[in-house]
């Protein structure tokens, strides 16, 4: 009867043992899982502030090139128009000769 009775208490005592070593495995997969959600969080964030950052820096750019744009395309005309003044001039001095 002591057989069946220590038996039993070992039995017991690694029941016991193996439910208190999967709470412990249950409780340190929950930490990492709830880890591993907040890195990814984490990344998340950085990665929309970037993403908003490089909107506006794009924005603000935009905004300086259309002044540049401009003054390119005056500067352009104001050649077309020159040139086009000087082909008159020579045309009417060729006649004039």
């Amino acid at each position: 009867m002591k057989d069946q009775e220590e038996q039993s208490l070992k039995q017991a005592k690694r029941a016991g043992k193996r439910t208190a070593e999967e709470a412990e495995r249950t409780a340190k997969e929950q930490e990492r899982k709830k880890a591993y959600l907040a890195k990814e969080e984490a990344i998340e964030k950085a990665w929309k502030a970037r993403k908003t950052k490089h909107a506006e820096e794009r924005t603000t750019e935009e905004i300086e090139q259309l002044p540049r744009d401009q003054a390119r395309k005056d500067a352009y005309l104001a050649r077309e128009q020159a040139t086009s003044k000087a082909q008159e001039a020579r045309k009417l001095k060729t006649k004039k000769d």
